[in-house]
């Protein structure tokens, strides 16, 4: 037993530093996407292009309609693919 305790810590100290890796990597791609979205707005504010809107969206602004924010924060969800966080917000954006 005590002959494996130096393998195990090992063997958890690689995938300790391993998911540190991977959770870098993805944060680095999220900001980069983050940034690339902001400049597609300013391209598009810029050329005075109005993004389409999908038609399912008018069922979020239905559900706001009669206060069913976590219905359509769910909707929203299925809709874009988009996380709890980024579908919260974005719905108490159409909200306002």
């Amino acid at each position: 037993m005590e002959n494996l305790l130096p393998g195990i810590a090992l063997v958890v100290l690689a995938l300790a530093v391993w998911s540190s890796t991977g959770d870098r990597r993805s944060k680095t791609l999220e900001r980069r996407l983050v940034r690339l979205e902001n400049k597609v707005d300013l391209l598009l504010a810029h050329a005075g292009i109005e993004e389409p809107q999908d038609p399912r969206l008018a069922e979020i602004d239905a559900l706001l309609a009669k206060d069913k924010k976590i219905q359509a924060i769910k909707l929203h969800r299925e809709l874009t693919g988009s996380g709890l966080a980024e579908a919260k917000e974005a719905v108490e954006r159409r909200a306002r």
